[in-house]
C-alpha cells in the first residue's frame, strides 16, 4: 500500500499502481469527470500515470492553472498534427503552453502560412478532437528517438542533450511527438480552438540561429469560453493605455528623444503630480522624509551595492568623464544613494527608524523588442522609500508599509489582489547575495507580517530580489488580468555592504535592517495599468479636468466664466469650451475626453444662477439642474467615497 497526501492535508492509502484518475474517482464521480491533469510530488503527471510511492497529489481541473497548462499543451500537439498534414515536409520544434494559450515553433521550409489558413487549421483541429483520441506517453531509447527524428535537426538537437531513460514520446491519433508529458486524457475535451497569430522566432531564442515561424493558438472546453475570451481581447484593445494615452493627451514618445523614454504632456504631468502629492501627504503622516538624489552615480557605488554585477548588462554603458579612469552610470536603482544619505552622520537606536522617500527616476537599457508603451520603458520614476530600523522595529515598520499600500489601492479602486511572498530559489542560490542566516530572518519577517495582517497570500520561490525577499502585491484589473504593483522588501545585505551602523542601548555598533518599498512600483507602469483598469475613467479626485462648461451660445460666455471662477473657489478643476461648435459636438468631444461632468449653461441657467449637469457615459438620461454650491457638494461627496483619509 502507498500513502497519498491530498491538498487539504488528508492522507489516503491505496494499492501501489493506482492512477490520479482512480484517486479522483475514489473522492467523487463529479471530480473524476472534471479532472484533466495532475501533479505528484511537484512533478506534472498524466491522469493515467501509475503511482508507486508515497507522495503528495494535486488534481487539476480546467479552473486550475495546472489544468489549463495541460489543456493548452495538449492542443498544441493536435495543432502540430494538422500543420504536418497541411504543409508536408515541415519541421516541428517546440510547442509549450504559455500564460494564455500555446504556440508551436515550426520551420515551414518552402511553405507559407497566412491568415487565410487559420480557419482551415481550426476546423481540422476540432475534427480530430471530436474523435476523442487518447494521449499516451511511452518511453523510448535515445537511439530510437534519434532515428525517428534523423531528418529534423531541431528535435535531434534536443534529443542529443537528453539521457537514456529520460526520453518519452506522446502519441495520439496518427501523430507522435517528442514530449516530457503533461496532457489531458483525450482530445474530446477540446471543444473550441482559435489560431491567434503567427510571428517570427529564432530557434531557441538565439538570433544567430535560423528564424522559425511561431504559430500562436488558444483553446477551451466550451465554445462560449472562447467567445468570451475574444470579447475580452477586443475590450483590452479599447482599453490599451497606448491608445487612451494618445486620445486623452497624457503622454507621447519621440524617435528623436529615443525609444522607451516617455514624454509627459501637460495633462499627463498634472496627473502624475496629483498621484505624487497624494502619496506624499500620506507619507508625511507616516513619518517619511523627502530626499532628492542625482540621476547618476560613480560606477563604484553600484559595484558596492551589487547592482552593477546584477544589472550591468541591462544598464546603459558607463559615462566616461575627461578625468582618466572616472566612470559614472545612469542609476538603475535609488537604494544605494539612500544608503549613502544614511551614512552622512552617525545614528543612535533612539533616532531610528529613519524613513527616506523619493520619487526618483532610474534607467535600465531594456531591449527594443521588450519595450511596450509605459509598461516597459528605459527611464521610469519609482515612488521609492527606504526605512532603516532596528531588528526589534522591523515587524511594526513592515506592517505600517502594508497599511500604506492598502490605502493606495483602496483610493484607486484596486480591490482584487493577492499578496505574493517572493522567496529565494530553493536550489539555485548563486543569484543572491548575503548569508543564509540573514535571508532566513528576512523571509520569516515577511511571512509573519503578512500572516498577522490577514493578507491573502501565495508563496513563489525564485522571485526574490537578489538582495532580499519581497512581498509583491498582485492586482487583478477590471478585465481579470494580473499585474504586479506595490512591493515591500526586507534587506539585511545592503546595510552590510555599505557598512551602515547605529549605536545601540549597549553602547555598541549594530547593523540596521533596511526595508525597500514602492506602493506604485513605477509611475509609468502604474499609470498604464490604472488607465487600462479604469478605461480612462479615473477616480474623480484624479481626473485632469473634473468638469467642462459648455455654453449654448456666445451670449452666455460671461456667465460661463463666472461659473468657472466659482468652481475654482471650490477647488474643482474645470475649463470652458468656448469653441464655435454646436452643443452636440461639444458634448461628443467631452465624452471622448471622458470628462466626468458636462455643465451646460444657457438662458435659464444664467437667469437662475444654476448649471445643468450631464454625467459622462449617461447618454439618454436626463440632466439635472443645481446651484454651484450643490454641485460642489456632489463632487466633494463622490471624492470622499473613494479618497479615504490615511491614518497612522
Amino acid at each position: 500500500m502507498i500513502k497519498i497526501t491530498l491538498p487539504d492535508g488528508s492522507v489516503k492509502e491505496f494499492a501501489a499502481g493506482i492512477t490520479p484518475m482512480d484517486v479522483a474517482k475514489s473522492i467523487s464521480e463529479g471530480l473524476a469527470r472534471n479532472v484533466i491533469s495532475a501533479s505528484f510530488n511537484g512533478t506534472t503527471v498524466e491522469t493515467v500515470t501509475p503511482l508507486t510511492t508515497d507522495g503528495s497529489l494535486v488534481l487539476f481541473t480546467w479552473n486550475d492553472e495546472g489544468g489549463k497548462k495541460a489543456f493548452w499543451h495538449s492542443t498544441s500537439h493536435v495543432m502540430a498534427q494538422v500543420l504536418e498534414e497541411m504543409y508536408p515536409g515541415i519541421k516541428l520544434t517546440l510547442g509549450p503552453a504559455i500564460a494564455n494559450g500555446f504556440y508551436y515553433d515550426v520551420d515551414f521550409e518552402d511553405h507559407k502560412i497566412t491568415d487565410a489558413d487559420f480557419k482551415k487549421i481550426e476546423d481540422r483541429v476540432l475534427e480530430i478532437s471530436r474523435d476523442k483520441h487518447e494521449f499516451k506517453l511511452r518511453p523510448v531509447t535515445k537511439a530510437e528517438a534519434l532515428e525517428v527524428y534523423k531528418d529534423n535537426v531541431y528535435k535531434t538537437e534536443l534529443i542529443s542533450n537528453l539521457e537514456d531513460g529520460t526520453i518519452t514520446f506522446c502519441d495520439h491519433s496518427t501523430f507522435t511527438d517528442l514530449c516530457r508529458g503533461g496532457h489531458i486524457p483525450n482530445t474530446g475535451i477540446i471543444k473550441a480552438m482559435k489560431v491567434m497569430s503567427v510571428a517570427g522566432a529564432y530557434w531557441r531564442g538565439d538570433e544567430k540561429n535560423k528564424q522559425l515561424t511561431r504559430v500562436y493558438g488558444i483553446s477551451f472546453p466550451k465554445q462560449k469560453d472562447l467567445t468570451e475570451y475574444l470579447e475580452l481581447l477586443e475590450e483590452a484593445k479599447r482599453r490599451d493605455h497606448r491608445k487612451l494615452g494618445k486620445e486623452l493627451e497624457l503622454f507621447a514618445f519621440s524617435s528623436k528623444v529615443g525609444q522607451g523614454l516617455p514624454l509627459w504632456l501637460p495633462k499627463g504631468a498634472a496627473l502624475r503630480d496629483r498621484l505624487e502629492q497624494f502619496l506624499k501627504r500620506a507619507q508625511k503622516k507616516a513619518g517619511y522624509e523627502q530626499v532628492v538624489t542625482p540621476h547618476i552615480g560613480q560606477k563604484e557605488l553600484y559595484v558596492t551595492s551589487g547592482h552593477y554585477a546584477k544589472y550591468g548588462a541591462d544598464s546603459f554603458q558607463p559615462i566616461n568623464t575627461p578625468a582618466e579612469g572616472e566612470e559614472f552610470l545612469l542609476k538603475p536603482m535609488n537604494c544605494p544613494h539612500h544608503c549613502e544619505i544614511y551614512n552622512v552622520r552617525p545614528w543612535s537606536y533612539k533616532d531610528l527608524p529613519k524613513r527616506y522617500a523619493e520619487f526618483g527616476t532610474v534607467y535600465r537599457y531594456e531591449q527594443s523588442g521588450e519595450l511596450h508603451g509605459l509598461t516597459r520603458v528605459r527611464g521610469f520614476t519609482q515612488d521609492d522609500a527606504h526605512i532603516f530600523c532596528t531588528p526589534e522595529q522591523l515587524d511594526e515598520e513592515f506592517k505600517k508599509v502594508i497599511d500604506l499600500v492598502l490605502y493606495v489601492f483602496g483610493s484607486l479602486g484596486f480591490e482584487n489582489f493577492t499578496a505574493q511572498i517572493s522567496l529565494r530559489d530553493q536550489e539555485n542560490r548563486d543569484k543572491y547575495i548575503g548569508s543564509d542566516e540573514n535571508w532566513e530572518k528576512a523571509e520569516n519577517a515577511i511571512i509573519n507580517a503578512a500572516r498577522d495582517k490577514g493578507l491573502n497570500t501565495v508563496v513563489e520561490y525564485g522571485e526574490a530580489a537578489f538582495y532580499g525577499p519581497k512581498l509583491d502585491f498582485m492586482v487583478k484589473d477590471a478585465l481579470g488580468r494580473q499585474w504586479q504593483l506595490g512591493t515591500i522588501q526586507v534587506d539585511y545585505n545592503l546595510p552590510e555592504r555599505f557598512d551602515l551602523t547605529y549605536k545601540g542601548s549597549d553602547d555598541q555598533l549594530h547593523r540596521p535592517v533596511m526595508i525597500h518599498r514602492a506602493p506604485f512600483g513605477s509611475m509609468e507602469r502604474f499609470i498604464a495599468i490604472l488607465l487600462e483598469h479604469t478605461a480612462g475613467n479615473f477616480p474623480l479626485w484624479l481626473m485632469p479636468e473634473q468638469a467642462i462648461i459648455l455654453s449654448l451660445s456666445e451670449k452666455y460666455e460671461i456667465y460661463a466664466k463666472k461659473v468657472l471662477d466659482l468652481l475654482e473657489n471650490h477647488e474643482i478643476r474645470a475649463l470652458i469650451d468656448n469653441r464655435n461648435e454646436t452643443i452636440g459636438k461639444k458634448i461628443r468631444d467631452a465624452e471622448m475626453q471622458k470628462t466626468p461632468f458636462m455643465l451646460i449653461v444657457g438662458e435659464e441657467e444664467e437667469k437662475n444662477g444654476t448649471i445643468s449637469i450631464r454625467r459622462h457615459g449617461q447618454e439618454g438620461k436626463g440632466n439635472i439642474t443645481v446651484t454651484i454650491e450643490e454641485f460642489a457638494a456632489i463632487v466633494t461627496e463622490e471624492i470622499n467615497k473613494t479618497l479615504k483619509v490615511f491614518t497612522v
